[in-house]
């Protein structure tokens, strides 16, 4: 059976930093600076949330040469469909909100 368990805050920062720009792919290092979630923390909960259908994820060609291909991962409709209803859920708060 499985639990309905509602968001962490490592997954409420991303999904507020991500829903900025839904269609836009990120790395994972860009992540953690903008959400200052640690790295043992954030790659986790990216490939948990890419395994929920949460995140696209793709390899992306390095834009400096001699650099090795990266992973960048965006919102999957239902990833913003999550970002959407825990905004409205988390309306009024003024810390940690989800903007879409």
């Amino acid at each position: 059976m499985a639990r309905d368990r509602r968001p962490s805050k490592q997954m409420l920062a991303l999904l507020a930093t991500m829903s900025d720009r839904p269609g836009h792919w990120r790395h994972g290092y860009e992540l953690m600076k903008e959400t200052g979630v640690s790295s043992g923390t954030l790659y986790p909960l990216l490939l948990r949330m890419t395994e929920q259908g949460l995140l696209a994820a793709e390899w992306r060609e390095p834009v400096q040469a001699g650099r090795p291909p990266r992973h960048a991962y965006r919102l999957t409709v239902a990833g913003i469909s999550l970002a959407r209803s825990v905004a409205e859920s988390h309306s009024g708060c003024s810390a940690g909100m989800v903007r879409i």
